[in-house]
């Protein structure tokens, strides 16, 4: 059944009466689709009335032209779920969302390797955008409000007014969404500062703040930059993000119900970021880069009300009790979390992954070294390799940059290793050295700030000793499959459980389970690289933490025997595969 849905004055109106948002941040593309419903009711138990998503770009359109919306990216499935619950819908669509997301969600192909420049006017990105959005509003608009379906708000860009000043490229979106069929009203969002709300908005856009804490300060400068319409938070951060190398990061339960209390009396509506957090599995995880590249975690936990697995924590009680005083709705009691059985994995074979690389027969010629990007290759790993005379003494190997990590093999032995994380971009190759391959991993595009849309890879020239070497091979790793790896492979080791592991590896482990329970895979003690479940890459593992276990949903399994393959980029002296009763995700720095 249709219904209206409205601005009016300094509220939000529903069918003509007071309507405040109690909306939740779920985010389709990092839920398993078999759990959609069952985190969507949770949402609604807790006292939400909304449920709010961005859209990835880069998942949605990989290539240009080519879209997918298919399992975990059935934008429409998500909103016909939402809509079942008899909750309302946020659809916030970016293009550029951040969200500690790969690029911010914008494709790898779209900025050319930084020639082209994004979040503006310039027409060789309007064109893609526009393109993408008309797409993502035709799986919008029929689900609006007034057609029977549950959206009820579209966010214009995001935090535009932390990046850009381009007012024209703003109205350009309005009038694509508008043009499109968007009748609901249209938001932006912006951190509570003058100049950023200014500069993020247009005087026909409701304007909305994030944050999460120091609530009436923050709407007090929201209301004097707009002094009329709805208050509105459209990310009250319950908690924070994860980055490898860093701890885990918690907010008190207390306190952040105590500010969401004083938010909704206030009479604001709220979009909780996150009430489920979710997973960013195989290669979604972005990272940050002021001044030290810090990639963000493979669990997207953030501290939310519902777990990465789901479960309602100490956090989702303290906001149920806030809820449930301002909605006539009735409150529900989720079930708590209840360990499953943890298998027993046993190792089938190995290989040598720089034999596995070496014996293909993909490798490209180069004169000049090429970044992943300009390959067309976005995202995961691709291997190097150059040739030249035997060196004289120990002689330096340099590049302009590493993007993010290479693992260095001098004449097929391992070198060493370059750490964007650790500012690296050069190694020493031993004397005698008439060979190398580098196998570099990107570690995740860059999402917030000026280095968004950079390309990934070697950055040239590269050096040794201050002369260039010139003639590369290359070949693309496209991992996103576990049987894309595995095939590289010619020969297997078989039975080697006791050796340990000296150089990057591949290693198949089986086990068997009866039920689709959740699992948590212990990452100690392995260092760093990718975990596949039954040919699904899951994501990476880092032993720089924090997080200590990853997040196996049960859908992923099979009764009977599973599959596990294990690609280490390091090394470890007891190479076993094992699950925890429960997750790990770090130490706390309070």
């Amino acid at each position: 059944m249709s219904a209206t849905f409205a601005v009016v004055g300094n509220q939000f109106q529903l069918d003509g009466q007071p309507f405040q948002v109690l909306s939740g941040a779920i985010h389709y593309f990092r839920v398993p689709r078999a759990y959609w419903r069952d985190r969507i009711h949770k949402a609604h138990q807790m006292g939400l009335n909304t449920i709010e998503t961005y859209v990835p770009w880069n998942l949605h359109e990989p290539r240009r032209g080519e879209w997918i919306d298919t399992d975990m990216l059935d934008l429409a499935g998500f909103l016909d779920a939402v809509a079942d619950e008899g909750m309302k819908a946020i659809v916030r669509p970016g293009p550029f969302i951040c969200a500690e997301f790969n690029g911010g969600g914008l494709p790898g192909w779209l900025s050319d390797s930084g020639r082209i420049p994004v979040r503006g006017s310039d027409p060789r990105y309007l064109e893609p955008t526009l393109e993408y959005l008309d797409t993502v509003y035709g799986i919008v608009a029929p689900r609006q409000i007034d057609r029977g379906g549950p959206v009820i708000l579209v966010q214009i860009e995001n935090e535009y007014g932390a990046y850009g000043e381009d007012a024209v490229y703003l109205r350009t979106l309005v009038d694509a969404t508008r043009s499109a069929g968007i009748t609901v009203p249209l938001t932006t969002v912006d951190q509570p500062r003058p100049e950023m709300l200014q500069r993020g908005t247009l005087p026909d856009l409701l304007a909305t703040a994030s944050f999460g804490s120091r609530t009436r300060e923050r709407l007090q400068n929201l209301r004097e930059v707009q002094p009329t319409g709805p208050l509105m938070c459209s990310e009250f951060w319950d908690g924070w993000f994860d980055q490898w190398g860093d701890y885990h990061h918690v907010t008190s339960a207390t306190d952040s119900a105590a500010e969401l209390r004083t938010l909704l009396e206030l009479g604001a509506s709220v979009n909780i970021y996150m009430v489920h957090g979710g997973t960013n599995f195989g290669f979604t995880n972005g990272a940050n880069d002021k001044g030290l590249y810090r990639p963000i975690a493979t669990s997207y936990d953030y501290d939310a009300p519902l777990d990465e697995a789901g479960h309602p924590t100490e956090k989702y009680w303290a906001f149920q009790d806030v809820l449930k005083d301002f909605t006539d709705q009735k409150v529900g009691q989720p079930e708590g979390f209840h360990p499953a059985p943890t298998p027993q994995p046993r190792e089938i074979a190995r290989a040598r992954f720089l034999s596995a690389i070496d014996s293909s027969n993909a490798w490209r010629r180069f004169t000049e070294l090429p970044t992943m990007d300009q390959v067309e290759h976005y995202q995961g790993f691709m291997a190097y390799r150059a040739s030249f005379a035997p060196l004289v003494g120990e002689q330096i190997l340099e590049f302009v940059d590493v993007r993010d990590r290479a693992v260095v093999f001098a004449d097929g032995r391992v070198c060493g290793v370059i750490e964007r994380m650790d500012n690296q971009n050069s190694i020493l190759l031993p004397g005698g050295t008439s060979s190398v391959t580098l196998v570099v991993e990107d570690q995740g595009r860059v999402n917030y700030g000026p280095r968004i849309g950079e390309a990934k890879g070697l950055i040239g020239p590269a050096l040794i000793s201050g002369r260039e070497v010139t003639e590369w091979e290359i070949m693309p790793l496209p991992f996103e499959q576990g049987e894309q790896a595995t095939a590289l492979v010619e020969t297997w080791e078989n039975n080697n459980s006791s050796e340990p592991v000296v150089e990057p590896t591949l290693l198949q482990y089986q086990f068997e389970c009866d039920q689709q329970n959740d699992l948590f895979f212990s990452i100690p003690p392995w260092q760093h690289g990718l975990l596949w479940i039954n040919g699904y890459l899951l994501g990476r593992f880092n032993s720089r933490g924090p997080q200590k276990t990853l997040y196996v949903p049960g859908p992923l399994l099979r009764p009977g025997k599973n599959d596990i393959l294990i690609l280490e980029m390091g090394s470890t002296p007891r190479p076993r595969v094992a699950f925890s009763a429960s997750p790990d995700l770090g130490p706390i720095d309070w």
